[in-house]
């Protein structure tokens, strides 16, 4: 059966995740972490992509980005994987793949989904019990996007920045947002979204994507055939 094809819109969010291969580490030391990040850099900027939040973890990578193109983050990821992977196997004397096939992703829209997702990524640490506070973990975005700390990585959002009129204010009122818990609703839906390849966001935003794309953008409810009017819920 064909690989369905993936969601894409030039200008979009994307969130998305690429797993070590059978859930296996793709990360061992922190030489590695700076070397898949260094090669993110220079791939997002070789293809027109701005990243706004990211966490490494040790068996998988979250990453949320917006393309030029909308096959902007497909281009990134296959640069990325391919320098990543020569690397790991050069360094640790090993052959094979590193990734669990293709990476999931889906599109992200409006204010509350896109902050959501901000914070699903930079709060993989704490979920995991690794940390007690996402400013703990060293590899993930949650220090520049809420404390200020230089990186050239990030580029943010035009809605991370509408949080405050400067750099100090947005920090602070995003700083704010870790306060209170992550929806478990919102945890779902990110995750369903992702792992589907669906579209996250209101009916209004999968309406919209769908009319351009002209298909379905997202899981079609049992029982009977999905259409366009289908869109939400």
């Amino acid at each position: 059966m064909p690989r369905r094809a993936r969601i894409q819109l030039d200008n979009t969010p994307v969130h998305l995740i690429q797993r070590g291969n059978n859930r296996g580490a793709c990360f061992f030391a922190p030489d590695d972490y700076h070397f898949y990040l260094n090669h993110l850099a220079d791939a997002c900027c070789e293809e027109s992509v701005q990243l706004h939040a990211y966490v490494l973890m040790t068996n998988h990578v979250h990453l949320l980005m917006t393309p030029q193109r909308g096959d902007g983050p497909s281009r990134v990821m296959k640069r990325l994987g391919q320098r990543y992977v020569q690397y790991i196997n050069r360094t640790y004397h090993r052959s094979g793949t590193l990734w669990e096939g293709r990476f999931r992703a889906c599109l992200v829209g409006e204010e509350a989904y896109l902050l959501g997702c901000y914070r699903y990524i930079e709060l993989n640490p704490v979920r995991a019990a690794m940390v007690a506070h996402p400013a703990d973990y060293p590899w993930s975005s949650y220090r520049e996007n809420a404390q200020g700390e230089p990186n050239v990585l990030l580029a943010p959002h035009p809605l991370f920045r509408a949080l405050g009129t400067d750099d100090s204010q947005r920090q602070a009122a995003y700083r704010e947002l870790f306060r209170e818990q992550l929806d478990a609703g919102l945890v779902d839906e990110i995750r369903a979204s992702t792992k589907g390849g669906y579209v996250l966001g209101g009916e209004r935003f999968q309406r919209e994507v769908a009319t351009v794309l002209g298909r379905r953008t997202w899981r079609a409810r049992a029982g009977r055939p999905a259409t366009l009017q289908d869109a939400g819920g």
